[in-house]
């Protein structure tokens, strides 16, 4: 487990196997509750290449001293990711005074 937002990752190895390999991740917020952003990659065993690209928010809590996944959302297709920013910058172009999400520091 991780003890601080920049060491958590979601590469996953079995049997040192990589199955799940990060490509890109963005912390979007820091503190007791941490939301991140990851690119990543499945291992698709029949032809042990990887698979296209998804994409995973991911929101964590810090419990006695180390993060815990409290959830997740995983965008599956380039389509639904277009279709996700294209509805918060709709929602999003004309507003003013959103707050933001103030997260501390670790």
């Amino acid at each position: 487990m991780a003890s601080t937002v920049d060491e958590i990752t979601i590469n996953f190895e079995e049997d040192g196997v990589q199955l799940c390999k990060e490509v890109q991740k963005e912390i979007l917020t820091k503190g007791s509750w941490a939301t991140i952003m990851f690119k990543y990659q499945d291992l698709d065993k029949a032809t042990n290449s990887f698979k296209a690209p998804k994409i995973s928010i991911r929101r964590y809590q810090k419990r006695n001293g180390e993060y815990k996944t409290m959830s997740k959302f995983n965008i599956s297709s380039i389509a639904q990711a277009k279709k996700v920013v294209e509805v918060l910058v709709k929602w999003t172009e004309n507003e003013t005074g959103i707050e933001s999400d103030a997260g501390g520091e670790d």
